[in-house]
């Protein structure tokens, strides 16, 4: 068995292929040559495809890696802030509050 990975051309790539090849054809360019001609351009055409999915398949990785770090680090934003924060107040405020509400009930109350 084996592996063969190169696919055949598709239709479109061989007629943009051969009217390239037919553009530039020489007076005294037979058909053979301008067909080897156009296979060449298949290739090239077929190349360039192939490296342009490589790099959209690099950019794709290499975009879902950050977007996998950014992820990463919100989730632990997040478990930062899910910490638990006790607030101990001084008891000070507390006891002028209630030494204040004292002095002016006692104000009051001798007024009458």
């Amino acid at each position: 068995m084996t592996n063969n990975k190169y696919q055949k051309p598709s239709l479109q790539t061989q007629d943009e292929a051969l009217k390239i090849s037919k553009g530039t054809q020489r007076p005294a360019q037979t058909k053979e040559q301008t067909k080897l001609i156009a296979q060449g351009i298949q290739k090239g055409i077929d190349l360039y495809k192939r490296q342009q999915n490589e790099k959209a398949r690099e950019l794709n990785k290499k975009l879902k890696k950050t977007a996998r770090q950014k992820e990463l680090s919100i989730n632990s934003d997040n478990n930062e802030v899910q910490e638990y924060i006790i607030y101990r107040q001084h008891w000070l405020p507390w006891l002028l509050l209630f030494v204040t509400w004292l002095s002016i009930g006692i104000y009051f109350f001798r007024m009458n």
